[in-house]
C-alpha cells in the first residue's frame, strides 16, 4: 500500500496582504522568503536529536485547542530555541497566548498571528523509547 510519508508543504490562504502576512513570519519567527515568496523548511537544519519529526493529527470538532483562533486549522512550527524566541517575539510586540510550557517531548509556546490564526512553537526533544521514537 502506498502511503504519505511526511508533510511537502504547508498552504494556507491570506484573509488579507499575503506578502504583509509573510513577512510577518518572517520578522518574527525567522522564517527566510525566497524571491518567489515561500519558505523552505529544511529537516537537514535542524538541531533536535529526532531529526525532524511531523505530527499529524486532526481534533474533534469541539476542541478547544485552536481558540482564540477561529481557523481550523494550527500549524506547530519546530523552533530551536524556546527562551530566545520568547526573547525576540516579545522584544517585537508580539503577545505569548500561553507558555512556554514543559512537557515529555519538548517546549511549547502559543502566539496568534496578525490574521488570527493561532500558532504552535515547539522546542523538540527526544522522545523516549515507549514513544516508539
Amino acid at each position: 500500500m502506498a502511503k504519505v510519508t511526511g508533510i511537502g508543504g504547508v498552504f494556507f490562504k491570506a484573509r488579507k496582504d499575503s506578502a504583509a502576512l509573510a513577512a510577518w513570519y518572517e520578522k518574527h519567527l525567522g522564517m527566510k522568503l525566497e524571491d518567489w515568496g515561500g519558505a523552505i523548511l529544511n529537516w537537514q537544519e535542524d538541531t533536535a536529536d529526532d531529526k525532524g519529526l511531523t505530527v499529524w493529527h486532526v481534533a474533534a470538532k469541539d476542541s478547544e485547542w485552536f481558540s482564540p483562533s477561529q481557523s481550523t486549522f494550527m500549524i506547530n512550527y519546530r523552533i530551536d530555541d524556546m527562551a530566545a524566541m520568547i526573547d525576540q517575539l516579545k522584544r517585537g510586540g508580539i503577545e505569548i497566548l500561553q507558555g512556554p510550557e514543559s512537557h515529555e517531548n519538548g517546549k511549547f509556546a502559543w502566539i496568534m498571528d496578525p490574521e488570527g490564526n493561532k500558532v504552535e512553537l515547539w522546542e523538540p526533544k527526544l522522545w523516549k523509547a515507549d514513544h516508539g521514537g
